[in-house]
């Protein structure tokens, strides 16, 4: 808090404890409301609701994407939508980053953005939509409900340069993506439990080779290794050619507690999936989210809301864009 915030609070408190607390509350708040667009889009919501399940019932792998756009955009500083902005003169995407490796379906952000600007002209933001979705794409993939605020504007930049030091990587330590994951807020039990978005989806073997060549890691479960190794059979493979591998064969398109039964028997596809089973950090929530999926879409819940609500814009910060590619025509070139 600013010594004026801090100076204003102090006189306040002099006179009502009570609307010292009221005050502090609404001061230190991010901005965000539950059901925002109440008045202004009454329907956005359901708008885009409708378009995740509509798109999902047409191309199942939406859902995951949707799931990954929300930590892609939102651990980089702020939720803000500056991932899904394309390369510019001056600006090269988010996109375009080797972390980015594998983001796609942006096309039907903009499907949905589109039906959203067809009931409500230029309200909601393509950062709300972005959450939104994920939020509904989580529930496609057999996840919870996830109540989540919205009131965020859409940044004007990319921020492709801030990247590698705010998105955990999958080749770093665990130290190093705790740490991360905390500066947002999000605790050890609620890094353990994104990680288990891991349960639905895919890896590219460009992601996981190292494991495999030029010597497969002793980690790996034995049983597990051949199914890597037909997946993936060269150690450079073609990024074109599209090759990976599940990253749960039992159950590919759900999201469940499945993943830390995985892990634990060491069929975890990425180091941090090896690292987060065997931890003393993490592998007690590992085994307690293996047993209960109740515990897990608890901490999941809590940790994809703290997620949400990364520094968000709110106010007259950012803008609302037109479309979700382009930043507003007058900004294009603002810092």
């Amino acid at each position: 808090m600013s010594p004026s915030k801090a100076f204003i609070f102090l006189a306040l408190l002099s006179f009502s404890p009570q609307l010292f607390l009221t005050i502090s509350s609404a001061v230190e708040d991010n901005g965000l409301l539950m059901n925002y667009y109440k008045e202004s889009c009454p329907q956005a919501e359901e708008v885009i609701k409708e378009q995740v399940k509509l798109l999902y019932k047409r191309h199942k792998n939406t859902a995951f994407s949707w799931l990954r756009n929300i930590f892609h955009d939102c651990a980089v500083q702020s939720c803000d939508a500056s991932l899904l902005l394309t390369s510019t003169r001056r600006s090269l995407s988010e996109q375009e980053h080797d972390r980015s490796f594998g983001l796609r379906n942006f096309r039907y952000i903009d499907t949905i953005k589109e039906a959203v600007e067809r009931e409500c002209p230029g309200v909601v933001s393509c950062s709300d939509i972005l959450v939104l979705s994920a939020r509904d794409g989580i529930v496609s993939l057999g996840g919870p409900y996830i109540p989540l605020k919205t009131g965020r504007r859409d940044g004007r930049k990319s921020r492709v340069d801030l990247l590698e030091a705010y998105l955990p990587d999958h080749n770093e330590s665990i130290s190093s993506v705790l740490d991360k994951f905390g500066a947002m807020g999000i605790d050890t039990p609620g890094v353990v439990s994104l990680l288990g978005a891991h349960s639905v989806g895919r890896t590219h073997c460009t992601k996981l080779v190292h494991r495999l060549y030029p010597e497969v890691d002793p980690a790996l479960n034995p049983d597990h290794i051949p199914h890597m190794l037909k997946k993936c059979p060269d150690s450079i493979p073609d990024p074109k050619a599209v090759q990976y591998v599940r990253n749960d064969r039992g159950t590919p398109m759900i999201l469940d507690n499945n993943y830390y039964r995985n892990i634990l028997d060491n069929k975890g596809l990425l180091l941090v999936d090896h690292q987060l089973a065997h931890d003393k950090r993490t592998k007690p929530f590992v085994k307690k989210m293996a047993k209960s999926q109740e515990y897990f879409f608890k901490e999941f819940s809590k940790a994809i809301t703290l997620l949400s609500e990364n520094n968000p814009l709110t106010g007259t910060k950012g803008e609302i864009r037109k479309e979700c590619s382009v930043a507003n025509k007058q900004h294009h070139d603002e810092p």
